[in-house]
């Protein structure tokens, strides 16, 4: 399909730079069947079903953000993939000025040299000494806050609790699972008295859940694969929920994307551990999820094509026209939509 049939106006006031307080007072759109109406998140447990499960991503986002120096050129890296215990794929800003070899100075002790250019432009980056990259990082990286959000204010302390959500668990992603962003721990046990259920896995976000889409047709796209894992044990209990009549909703387009990828032809989801590079868009046949969790997303975006493909590109186009009317707050701290095709 033409990229330019996900384009719509947004303005730019549209596009939200803190988190709503409290969480769960977020507004929520909700499109289901036919209908659209508006909610706020904290009404979930009256929208979903005995039976329900929600699906979570557990990952925790790590200040994978660097600025660093090879000799007189300065150098910025975003981490977007771990390839081994000490390396790690970056997007890098002013990369011409790095040759393979090279090393970056990053600061109190902490460097990396180049190790190796992708055909897309970025580089694996391999840390110096002993201490576990996780130190490293803590010591002088900052939180990835989106480009759409870093343009128009730095990060701050705020950022480094605002932007995991009460799930994080598992250290490895640059960009927070946002649809999560807006549970508390009073939501999820206003669900579980209503019968609806949680379960997590873990989908480590890259940096390039944010590139843009620079081809023309989607069948040209190339998505950066991501890594991922569903333990037996939960692939077994979300089996289950559907066995017994209850329904499957992603939290997130990341869940979405892993459950997608663990699944057989028969919608049975299966244990999964490794990489996904999933690009879903309308025609796609969903076979394990029934309905999905999400935050308002850019235009010409591949998570833009994913709801589409879920609940059909007029309707999504159509829904996103109204929550501009009616103020809703887009992207990674903004409001969300449940989707229920």
């Amino acid at each position: 399909m033409r990229v330019d049939r996900f384009d719509f106006a947004l303005p730019p006031e549209c596009i939200a730079l803190r988190p709503a307080s409290p969480r769960d007072a977020a507004r929520l759109l909700v499109l289901e069947g036919e209908g659209t109406r508006d909610a706020h998140v904290r009404d979930l447990p009256g929208l979903l079903r005995a039976g329900d499960c929600l699906i979570f991503n557990d990952t925790r986002v790590i200040p994978a953000q660097l600025e660093g120096r090879r000799g007189d050129a300065r150098i910025g890296a975003t981490l977007h993939k771990r390839e081994g215990p000490r390396t790690w794929v970056a997007f890098v800003r002013n990369a011409k000025r790095v040759r393979i070899g090279d090393r970056i100075d990053f600061g109190e002790g902490v460097s990396a040299i180049a190790e190796e250019r992708r055909d897309d432009g970025a580089l694996l980056l391999s840390f110096e000494g002993d201490e576990p990259v996780e130190l490293l990082l803590a010591r002088v990286g900052r939180m990835p806050l989106p480009p759409y959000i870093a343009a128009r204010r730095p990060a701050d302390a705020r950022d480094a609790s605002d932007y995991q959500t009460m799930f994080a668990a598992e250290p490895g992603a640059v960009a927070a699972p946002t649809a999560a962003l807006h549970f508390t721990p009073a939501l999820i046990e206003a669900l579980a008295a209503m019968g609806i259920a949680h379960e997590t896995l873990t989908l480590h976000v890259g940096a390039g859940t944010f590139l843009p889409v620079k081809a023309e047709d989607t069948a040209d796209h190339r998505m950066h694969a991501e890594w991922g894992r569903i333990d037996p044990a939960t692939a077994t209990r979300l089996d289950a929920v559907r066995a017994g009549g209850g329904r499957l909703i992603a939290v997130g387009t990341t869940s979405l994307r892993l459950i997608e990828s663990a699944c057989d032809e028969h919608g049975h989801i299966r244990p999964f551990e490794g990489d996904t590079a999933i690009f879903i868009t309308p025609g796609y046949r969903f076979k394990g999820i029934d309905g999905l969790l999400t935050n308002f997303h850019l235009p010409r975006s591949t998570l833009f094509m994913l709801v589409s493909a879920l609940m059909g590109l007029d309707r999504m186009k159509a829904a996103y026209a109204y929550a501009i009317e009616n103020t809703y707050r887009f992207y990674s701290y903004g409001d969300a939509s449940l989707l229920l095709p």
